[in-house]
């Protein structure tokens, strides 16, 4: 005999509260006493039992979804390369947790940068799912259509990004100025002078902070700027890091901004027989895991992925119940991880 599923009504009629109160409490709405809340919880936990999403949804304007955006063409360009997508697992692995707390559920949802295939598949995924938030990432956070679409049909959201004054939001991101500004500053510590920015995409804000950032450090420090703009992208990279290497003024250090970018200037290196660090010092951003298996590990600055996707989940739920955030700008720490990529400059 096929076993019954646990209902609402078992949880309350364990709990010895009415089932309008199982409910306040499964969607934690106020009214409810500690002491209720507490039977509550501890009744369903006893039982075992699962909300029915579908039945939630239908009991209040929530629907307990979270929904992120995220850049089509970079995403699967990475995956269908075999290369994987270390930040998308962070972002996933920072959403689905703080989701999960609250009980709700975080979706993810690829779409195209070009304005107009965007703005239609949007409409769809607003039509089809209304989540109670969106989560816009780089460059999609920097898409003023994209927020005006979501404003017009009412729908909260966070920009994961600067402050941007043609798109009021609230927005949640790490100090890209400041983080590349401490890449240079430890570099020169170890006295190079030659260091070159093997920068990501301008489409990204953050990428633009990091370059002024860079711009800033070396120009108080009387050095020569080099950029080159690397396009997040190992193939790219690795054309760059080969046309430094093989002319007769290579740097003595290079910035990544980021893994994928920093694992193809090593590789680039290792063909040459150029030593790193003894030869050459590399920093990279994010921080992924795959850099502490590196030959040898990667100094790097360490980008709050899971944490901005966690904290931008948060301030969504907390709209969805009512809550309006405190302020508009959250700011979190990045911080500099230092292996054995970065070293004395050669002499």
């Amino acid at each position: 005999m096929k076993k019954r599923s646990v209902t609402i009504e078992d949880v309350a009629r364990v709990a010895n509260v009415s089932r309008q109160t199982v409910s306040r409490v499964l969607n934690r709405l106020p009214s409810v006493s500690a002491d209720a809340k507490a039977r509550v919880e501890e009744a369903i936990a006893e039982l075992g039992y699962v909300p029915n999403l579908a039945a939630r949804r239908m009991g209040g304007a929530k629907s307990f979804l979270i929904m992120a955006i995220n850049d089509r063409a970079r995403t699967i360009e990475n995956w269908a390369a075999g290369r994987g997508n270390d930040w998308v697992d962070q972002m996933l692995y920072g959403g689905m947790m703080a989701c999960e707390e609250r009980g709700y559920h975080m979706l993810f949802e690829l779409v195209d940068t070009e304005p107009a295939l965007a703005a239609g598949q949007m409409q769809r995924i607003l039509t089809s799912l209304q989540p109670d938030g969106f989560i816009l990432t780089q460059p999609h956070s920097e898409n003023p259509k994209l927020a005006e679409q979501l404003k017009e049909r009412g729908r909260p959201f966070v920009r994961i990004g600067l402050p941007n004054p043609d798109i009021p939001a609230v927005s949640v991101h790490m100090d890209e100025a400041g983080a590349a500004r401490a890449a240079v500053e430890h570099l020169i510590d170890f006295g190079h002078r030659d260091i070159a920015l093997l920068a990501g995409n301008k489409q990204y804000a953050g990428s633009i902070a990091r370059r002024e950032g860079y711009a800033e450090a070396m120009a108080e420090a009387g050095h020569e700027q080099r950029i080159e703009e690397g396009d997040f992208s190992y193939d790219k990279a690795a054309e760059i890091a080969a046309h430094w290497f093989d002319g007769d003024d290579g740097p003595s250090a290079i910035i990544a901004e980021n893994d994928e970018m920093a694992f193809a200037v090593l590789r680039e290196a290792g063909r040459r027989g150029i030593k790193v660090p003894e030869q050459l010092s590399l920093l990279s951003f994010e921080d992924t895991p795959g850099v502490r298996f590196s030959v040898p590990p990667l100094t790097a600055i360490r980008q709050p992925t899971a944490k901005m996707i966690g904290k931008a989940c948060d301030l969504l739920m907390d709209r969805a119940e009512g809550k309006d955030a405190e302020e508009d700008v959250h700011v979190l720490p990045f911080e500099l991880i230092i292996r054995e990529t970065t070293g004395p400059a050669p002499k």
